[in-house]
Order: structure tokens, then C-alpha cells, then sequence
């Protein structure tokens, strides 16, 4: 079975897809960790995120895997350095170039295809599994969605904090639904939940269950 689950910034894909892939006993893939990877390669060269043309160029040559325990660049687990800040700024300007996305596509693909997956990101139902047997679009609130980040980077939830959070979420949801390749849009098959006012272990089992009757 293959399960694709995109939405915006703070929806709750990733915590959700990894949750379900653990109920349905499948593989968990975030795609979103293979453009950190992308991200981190460059910012480790001295090239600029923002260089179309090398970016471009660096991606096919990686060796970049994602497997059930986590996220490898050139053999080496990079889990951690993924998720600094500076690389999470530095992967939103990767995931607009075009050649990035054509090589890392290729390469979701191909662990859908030897796998049955729960696969997350923005473009996984449109674009890298446009066959998939349940599409599921996450969706939430700006202020839940706020609200998230702030507690996931463990801050204070100050009004500031939270202003500023939101303008972030703003611009990267601009981003995504603008750019030329892959951009996130909402697939006319996705089964759309908004996760404002549930918990996550309700939207898990709501997925599950969607899936169960499907394998049924």
C-alpha cells in the first residue's frame, strides 16, 4: 500500500505519517529530510542554497538515502544536523530549483516502489505518487500552526514569538504554492483533514482506519 500525506508547514505530517506508518506496520519515508540533506551538502561546500545552477549540479552526484532509522548524506547519519536552523532556512530555497526536485522525485519513487510506504511532504499525492492508494492532505489554522513550531523548537510562546512564526509560515506557504516544480497544491482525491481542533492520535486512527477499509 502506498499512502501519501502532503500539506503545509505545521499541518502535522510529519508526526502523523510516522504514527501511521507504525499502526499499518509500513515504511515511513519524509521527504522533506532528503532536501535538509540537499540543504546541509551545500551549505557544507560554501555553495549558495540559493545557486540554481550548482545546487543543481551537487544533488544527482549525493549519496543520500533515507532508511526506517533516519537520514544518511555520503554514509553518514545527518538526522541531527538537519534540523538546525540554518539548514531548515537553506531547504526552502533548494526545494525551488527544479533540477533538485527531479533528481529527489526520481529517488522517492523509487523507495515507494520497492516498499509499501507512508510517504509525507508537499508534492508526494500530485507529483511523486500520483497513483497512490489514500491521499491525505493536512491541514490547520495559521495560529495552530504557529502555535506547533513554537512548541517544537521549545520556546516561549510570547505574542512576538508567535507574530513572528507566523510570518515565517506565511512566506513558506507562498513559497511552496508558488514555485514552478512540484508546487504543494491540494490533489482533487485527497481526503482533506484539518487538524486545528483534533489530537494526533485521532487523526491517526481517522487515517488507519481509512486505509484498513481500502485494504479490505
Amino acid at each position: 500500500m502506498k499512502i501519501a500525506i502532503d500539506g503545509p508547514a505545521g499541518a502535522g505530517k510529519s508526526s502523523v505519517a510516522k504514527a501511521v506508518a507504525r499502526e499499518l506496520g509500513l515504511r515511513y519515508v519524509d521527504t522533506g529530510a532528503m532536501y535538509r540533506a540537499v540543504a546541509l551538502a551545500a551549505l557544507e561546500r560554501g555553495i549558495d542554497p540559493a545557486d540554481e545552477r550548482l545546487v543543481g549540479e551537487l544533488t544527482p552526484g549525493l549519496d543520500l538515502e533515507v532508511t526506517r532509522a533516519g537520514v544518511t548524506l555520503e554514509g553518514a547519519d545527518v538526522e541531527a544536523m538537519i534540523r538546525r536552523a540554518d539548514v531548515t532556512r537553506a531547504a526552502a530555497q533548494v526545494a525551488r530549483h527544479p533540477a533538485v526536485r527531479e533528481a529527489l522525485v526520481a529517488l522517492q519513487r523509487r523507495a515507494a516502489a520497492d516498499d509499501d510506504v507512508v510517504m509525507e511532504g508537499r508534492d508526494i499525492g500530485s507529483a511523486v505518487l500520483p497513483d497512490a492508494d489514500l491521499k491525505i492532505f493536512l491541514t490547520a489554522s495559521l495560529d495552530e500552526r504557529a502555535r506547533r513550531r513554537s512548541r517544537q523548537a521549545g520556546d516561549e510562546a510570547t505574542p512576538e514569538r508567535l507574530e513572528e512564526l507566523t510570518q515565517a509560515i506565511e512566506e513558506r506557504d507562498a513559497a511552496d504554492r508558488s514555485r514552478a516544480a512540484s508546487p504543494l497544491i491540494q490533489t482533487s482525491d485527497a481526503v482533506v483533514i484539518d487538524t486545528t481542533e483534533r489530537t494526533e492520535s485521532g487523526v491517526v486512527e481517522l487515517i488507519a482506519d481509512l486505509a484498513r477499509r481500502l485494504g479490505r
